[in-house]
């Protein structure tokens, strides 16, 4: 038994490991010959875990909209948790052991009891909820959100208690105890929470994904994706504020993925990976044990170049026509062809030429997608971060790249960007749009809430405009100044999009393996087909032989059908 996709969420219990996967998979295994003893299977990602505090239960969090109670050790599944309307990001036992709170990405919090009856809902963050955890004394629920806010809930009457608002979104946070509440935002900072007053602590150069506390040792632990793990020592000095101490600093392997993670002992951390295992790090000792974890197969790109076929994906290997290419050594999110150079990069912060694996630039946070335009009749590219800034460079006669402009464009991820002649349009994770000159490279328009829920991507309509998709399962085309909306006949969240050269046809692929097509000249949907079971990652449109090509997430390349159904 082993992981085929990344490692989305870890959690221990004694000598238990537990991960769960984009492969779907929920495994258990025993943490000292770290064997796999037994597994289970989601609908759909599964996203996080958690044991009960006696270790006979364990509970996983989907994007099947489920969460789900397996029993500990056969992994049989006891109960599913249903109701949420998007995906759930994090499900967790009650201190007693006797309800599951959950938070998802339709802005809910919900309350189940071990028969699966939804007791609670709690509403009111304005954004996807990503983070969810219990009071000691079961009486509250706290939680975090895209929106910025950490809230505290009533468990009995499902009311809000408090609101700190931190202005920037939180994805991970932790409770002390005595009533502190840290968390980590995007902007790489740790808040210490007491009392309705807010500490900030400068502690990453890039959002913090995952902050783990180990109270009886006073630790705090911060994994950033700025590619760095801190280990804080908590202090509470006589008069003044808490005080933290970083004790130690490691930089994370590229095989890491910096939002998984559960403390296994005083001084070993369990990390996810985007590989076969989870990792261990003894922080005390600075050392990492990475034995065992093959390379994921997952590809998150695809592109074409002079009828040649190349891939990358989650292990940073490039293929051409099916053959290794090159090794980048890290994640990779996109392919770029830019005249001489193929661009291509992602969690390591790097821009690489893919055909050599050559570095021409590093950024402090991972990059996301790029689009290629012609600036004063010279090639240019735009590279978009998860921190929100759009990184421009003129390509050079020598195969480099001359860097322009750093421009702040949000202060959540860039999702897709794509350019005409004139400007360069981009999506951002928090609904957001915006059109960037190319001549002056300065912001003209900025369209809030384009989606309902995260923007992930964008391509260009020939001539006549623009086009986006999003989670809330929308295609919006932007043509003319109008802003027009249909409805995708996808079930799962839209991850891809891609055009024709002349804009007339429009192929988008969700997280559920799906793919449609859309007729942008009759505005209508013609076919609709699921390839894989896996989810659709990218989608390239090959111009010589007219036909779209879409590359998976199960480590397959699919040309699409486009028959009229």
């Amino acid at each position: 038994m082993r992981h085929n996709a990344p490692i989305s969420g870890v959690a221990t219990y004694k000598n238990l490991v537990a991960t769960t996967g984009y492969d779907n998979q929920v495994i258990l295994w025993d943490a000292i010959n770290k064997r796999a003893l037994a597994r289970s299977l989601h609908d759909h990602l599964a996203n996080q875990c958690s044991f009960s505090h006696d270790g006979s239960m364990l509970v996983s969090a989907s994007s099947d909209y489920s969460a789900r109670i397996w029993n500990i050790p056969t992994m049989q599944l006891k109960v599913a948790l249903i109701g949420h309307a998007d995906d759930v990001d994090m499900a967790v036992f009650s201190p007693d052991d006797t309800l599951i709170a959950t938070c998802a990405l339709d802005r809910t919090l919900k309350i189940f009891n071990l028969h699966g009856a939804c007791l609670k809902t709690m509403t009111g963050h304005a954004g996807n909820v990503l983070s969810v955890a219990w009071s000691e004394d079961g009486r509250s629920l706290i939680s975090s959100s895209v929106d910025g806010t950490v809230r505290q809930w009533d468990v009995e009457t499902g009311a809000q208690i408090s609101c700190t608002d931190e202005g920037a979104r939180t994805d991970t946070f932790a409770t002390s105890n005595d009533g502190y509440i840290f968390s980590g935002d995007d902007r790489g900072r740790i808040a210490v929470i007491a009392q309705h007053e807010t500490q900030y602590i400068d502690a990453h150069k890039a959002g913090i994904k995952k902050l783990l506390l180990q109270a009886d040792e006073r630790l705090l632990v911060t994994i950033s994706y700025d590619r760095s793990i801190a280990i804080w020592g908590i202090s509470h000095p006589d008069e003044g504020a808490l005080q933290l101490t970083e004790l130690s600093r490691s930089t994370l392997p590229a095989l890491i993925w910096a939002r998984a993670a559960d403390f296994l002992s005083d001084s070993r951390i369990i990390l996810g990976t985007f590989g076969a295992t989870y990792a261990t790090f003894d922080w005390r000792l600075s050392q990492w044990d990475v034995k065992g974890i093959e390379p994921s197969k997952s590809l998150n790109a695809v592109a074409t170049i002079d009828g040649d076929l190349y891939s990358v994906g989650d292990a940073g290997i490039v293929y051409k026509n099916g053959l290794k290419l090159t090794e980048l050594g890290s994640l990779c999110n996109f392919l770029l062809p830019a005249g001489d150079l193929l661009l291509s990069g992602g969690q390591l912060g790097i821009l690489f030429d893919a055909l050599t694996g050559r570095t021409l630039y590093e950024h402090h946070s991972p990059l996301n997608c790029g689009t290629r335009f012609y600036r004063k009749e010279q090639l240019h590219i735009a590279i978009g971060t998860y921190t929100g800034e759009v990184l421009i460079f003129a390509t050079t006669q020598d195969r480099h790249l001359q860097f322009i402009a750093c421009k702040k464009l949000y202060e959540n991820a860039v999702k897709g960007l794509t350019s005409n002649d004139e400007v360069i349009f981009s999506v951002c994770a928090n609904t957001s749009v915006a059109w960037l000159d190319i001549a002056s490279l300065e912001v003209i328009n900025l369209f809030k809430n384009a989606h309902d829920r995260i923007a992930n991507g964008c391509c260009r309509m020939g001539d006549s405009g623009f086009a986006s998709i999003g989670r809330d399962l929308k295609l919006v085309l932007w043509v003319n100044g109008a802003r027009e909306i249909y409805q995708t006949p996808h079930k799962n969240s839209v991850k891809c999009i891609c055009a024709s050269d002349d804009g007339k046809r429009i192929i988008c692929g969700s997280y559920g393996g799906t793919l449609a097509s859309f007729d942008a000249e009759t505005r209508q949907w013609n076919s609709f087909s699921r390839p894989t079971a896996a989810g659709i990652s990218a989608i390239t449109y090959d111009s010589a032989r007219d036909q779209f090509l879409a590359s998976s997430y199960d480590g397959q390349i699919y040309t699409v059908e486009e028959t009229t159904s």
